[in-house]
């Protein structure tokens, strides 16, 4: 998990997934992994819809007592037991343009790597960010969006606002799964260049440093 996510983080939650907020008559139970409602607004966007929301930043083993399971910030790697049990969607949340970027910094590296930036909203496999792509948008920055932290910043703004367009048919299951066809690009947390500066450097500047001292090594 890189350091724009731990910002994010707050207070531990309990063992077991709590009730954010009730509501009557509900369309669907849903399971929110990760981000708590003062992180992000998706929470309040699935209560609109008159969802009963349980959330956890804690390890699950089971998603049988819900209709719909999202993850988003979520710093476990469900088991494969899990997955294939369940009896419901397990949804990720994403900010890369999938297949690009799977895994660990993803904004680090489109830019390092030039490939494309984005966001995805995917089911969850076996695989790290292998999954079948639900939806998904290319995202071009601004001249002015010039750092790491800027353009992070940014991906959080596109990715919530492409699950608030798509937030009805996603808690109805109206979507189609589109599976990943091409192998992309992946990384570990630990692929990160050690000599890297900060979040907040110029990303034109930092990424030409890199590859200087990448070739005096």
């Amino acid at each position: 998990m890189s350091n724009e996510h731990a910002k994010r983080e707050s207070a531990q939650e309990p063992m077991n997934p709590r009730l954010v907020k009730p509501v009557s008559n509900r369309k669907s139970k849903v399971l929110f992994l990760g981000y708590s409602e003062g992180q992000t607004k998706l929470i309040d966007e699935l209560i609109k819809l008159n969802c009963e929301v349980w959330h956890t930043k804690e390890k699950i083993k089971s998603t049988s007592d819900y209709d719909l399971v999202i993850s988003y910030g979520y710093r476990h790697i469900l088991k494969k037991d899990t997955i294939e049990s369940s009896p419901t969607p397990i949804l990720n949340l994403h900010i890369s343009h999938l297949p690009w970027n799977r895994g660990a910094h993803p904004n680090f590296w489109s830019f390092y790597d030039s490939t494309p930036s984005g966001v995805s909203i995917h089911l969850i496999d076996e695989g790290v960010d292998t999954g079948p792509i639900i939806y998904q948008k290319y995202v071009n920055f601004s001249t002015e969006e010039k750092t790491f932290s800027q353009t992070y910043k940014r991906l959080i703004q596109e990715i919530e606002q492409l699950f608030k367009e798509n937030a009805e048919n996603i808690v109805t299951k109206n979507f189609i799964a589109i599976p990943q066809r091409r192998k992309g690009s992946y990384h570990r947390t630990s692929d990160l260049p050690k000599d890297f500066s900060s979040w907040d450097s110029d990303i034109q500047t930092e990424v030409t440093r890199l590859d200087k001292i990448l070739l005096e090594k």
